[in-house]
């Protein structure tokens, strides 16, 4: 999983060191060398030992609060930025930049905003973060106006048989709504092995939670059966809509494959999770891509990466389908939805045309918020904030949406939880969230269209044949190929007539009129079979 690091300008050790001896200004060029490779365990110990001869130096007191801050300890850190402050010698600007984040992580907005203007105010323009603290005043406005206007959801934790009181992450969700997937970094044993280099929590597994049909809530989760989660980090950023495939991010130094952060694949076979596989060139490059997920009709891939041509640091990108194993050069989404700052955790509703990612730039009140944007004519709409509660000061986010458009699930690192950060889901009964405006029309929800393509009566599934759908009116409005099985899988408007055609070289066309309905409490699904024969 993507760590996302705070750039933080370091003075010349000399000169931030003058005062201390020799051996201490080695523990600090030491402390220094692992800060920058991300070991704040290491660093932390190391400005520890040099902090206890000179507890009142400010620039040791800011470095222990700094890696404080990036293992979490927020009120810990405070106390140390805090000391630094009250020194009144040779204080750190960053000390008060870092300081208004962990207020505006209390959610002490006003203490926050008078932390960013004094960094700024001390600061000078060359600085790395100079820039950026407008961004964080921002967040603090936003938050202020987010929250003085709430929209109308309730949100609610999925409690303890989903969440931990570990870090639990990503949720996923198959558009009928049965199965949930997601990234946790509880222990599985006793000895389960940890990060050691990094921030020393046990390695992120995924794990899954069906539904309970009779009882109406979600199953224990559990470890995902199969062949799927190593000693590494194993993280799901998404599963397809027919809930048979998830898309996986691995980073795992041993494996030249997933070094750097790469997209794999994991298919079900039995309800056992087959081993990934690198979706590999042109989506995977030697740059980070951290998530992916496809589109209902199984013919766009949207993913996150870092490479060069972008943006900002991260950025999302669309690639098509070429055939089963091949994808066509991506792109980049474009401006309007990628920023100078992060876009991560994309999810496309099932809707097929709403874009659902967690970005921190200028328009978040805090960390990551959740934004959505509508492809219209073949570009995509000015993202809106989802907003609060959905959307909080702390970091929100990835969202994903079920198909009848009642409930969204996302994680977040609010306080009140389990744990770090827990799952959450929101009611949207009142709140149209896949209408542009928000606004409830009559039902903006969808159902779903499956079965299989069979060769003749009972005979088995034929492989890539394509299906089409149609209106009344002789429109098409969706076409997709079935899979290895002969299946397919579709989200469609309920309460409306189609034509369904399916059709493949050799064979005649199949062709037969259905009525979709829409179900009221739960997702409806309707399975239609359809038999082809072969051409004579």
């Amino acid at each position: 999983m993507k760590i996302f690091f705070t750039s933080i300008c370091f003075l010349a050790l000399v000169s931030s060191v003058k005062a201390l001896d020799a051996g201490d200004i080695v523990k600090m060029e030491l402390a220094k060398q692992k800060l920058y490779a991300g070991q704040y365990i290491g660093a932390l110990n190391l400005y520890k030992e040099v902090l206890q001869k000179n507890p009142d130096d400010s620039k040791v007191l800011h470095y222990v609060g700094f890696c404080q801050f990036q293992l979490q300890k927020y009120n810990d850190a405070e106390e140390s930025f805090k000391k630094a402050i009250a020194t009144n010698k040779d204080v750190k600007p960053e000390t008060h930049l870092l300081l208004g984040k962990i207020y505006l992580h209390n959610v002490k907005i006003d203490e926050a905003l008078a932390e960013f203007n004094t960094y700024k105010s001390t600061a000078k323009p060359k600085e790395s973060e100079y820039e950026e603290v407008d961004v964080y005043v921002a967040h603090c406005n936003n938050a202020k106006k987010y929250m003085a206007a709430p929209v109308d959801v309730v949100v609610e934790n999925l409690g303890p048989a989903i969440n931990s009181k570990y870090d639990d992450q990503s949720p996923a969700i198959s558009a009928d709504g049965r199965k949930l997937v997601f990234n946790t970094r509880r222990p599985e044993t006793t000895d389960s092995p940890r990060d050691v280099e990094g921030d020393g929590k046990f390695f992120q597994d995924i794990f899954i939670a069906t539904w309970d049909t009779v009882n109406k809530k979600w199953n224990q989760a559990e470890d995902v059966p199969g062949n799927v989660n190593t000693d590494a980090h194993d993280a799901c950023t998404s599963i397809s809509p027919d809930g048979k495939q998830i898309f996986i991010y691995k980073n795992d130094v041993k494996d030249n494959e997933s070094r750097g952060g790469d997209i794999f694949v994991s298919k079900v076979v039995n309800n056992k999770w087959k081993t990934p596989e690198a979706i590999g060139k042109p989506v995977n490059t030697t740059y980070w891509e951290g998530g992916a997920c496809i589109s209902p009709d199984g013919k766009t891939l949207y993913f996150t990466s870092e490479r060069p041509g972008g943006y900002g640091h991260s950025d999302i990108y669309s690639v098509t389908r070429i055939n089963k194993t091949e994808w066509g050069k991506p792109v980049n989404i474009g401006p309007e939805i990628n920023t100078a700052y992060d876009e991560v955790g994309v999810f496309l509703a099932p809707d097929g045309k709403t874009l659902f990612f967690s970005s921190n730039g200028m328009n978040s009140m805090g960390s990551y918020d959740i934004f959505k944007s509508v492809l219209e004519g073949g570009k995509w709409s000015k993202p809106v904030n989802l907003g609060y509660p959905i959307n909080t000061v702390f970091k929100d986010g990835p969202l994903v949406v079920s198909a009848d458009a009642q409930t969204a699930y996302f994680a977040s690192e609010r306080t009140g939880g389990l744990g770090e950060s827990d799952i959450y889901k929101a009611d949207l009964s009142n709140y149209a969230i896949l209408e542009k405006d928000n606004k409830k029309k009559v039902n903006n929800g969808l159902s779903i269209l499956k079965g299989t393509i069979r060769d003749g009566f009972e005979g088995s599934g034929i492989a890539m044949a394509d299906i089409t759908i149609t209106d009344a009116s002789g429109a098409v409005v969706m076409s997709t190929v079935t899979n290895d099985n002969g299946e397919y899988f579709m989200t469609l408007k309920g309460n409306t007539s189609y034509t369904i055609k399916a059709s493949k070289k050799g064979y005649k066309t199949g062709e037969e009129k259905i009525d979709l309905k829409l179900g009221t409490t739960d997702t409806f699904s309707l399975d239609k079979q359809i038999m082809l024969s072969k051409e004579k």
